[in-house]
């Protein structure tokens, strides 16, 4: 088993199956004490921003702030830097806890020895 996760979410509301489905890997694996970055990247970007993950909806799922919410507060949550330029989101926009940071980042993470990525 791997000793540490890195799940980098490229939906939002646009394939909400899978957005959800990253969210939701990413907090049932905090859950079990698996150290957890989660990447908000493309259309997830969004998720960045107070108030956006409540705006999301999906049947049968668990809400997405609250999903959010354990990644704030037991794991670490990364916006790309490309994409939250692309939306003119800086880093006093953001959640607390939500750091913005690129591709060199990204590739340092992934690199780690015991590290798995997933990618949604």
């Amino acid at each position: 088993m791997a000793s540490s996760l890195v799940i980098k979410v490229t939906a939002g509301a646009d394939a909400p199956e899978r957005c959800n489905q990253a969210f939701t890997v990413a907090a049932a694996a905090v859950a079990s004490g698996v150290p957890v970055s989660l990447w908000l990247t493309g259309e997830s970007a969004w998720f960045a921003l107070p108030g956006r993950a409540a705006e999301f909806d999906l049947a049968h799922a668990t809400p997405l702030p609250d999903l959010l919410d354990i990644l704030l507060s037991a794991g670490r949550v990364t916006l790309c830097t490309q994409c939250a330029a692309r939306r003119n989101i800086g880093p006093d926009d953001v959640l607390d806890g939500v750091r913005i940071a690129g591709a060199p980042t990204f590739v340092e993470e992934i690199l780690t020895d015991g590290t798995q990525a997933l990618v949604y």
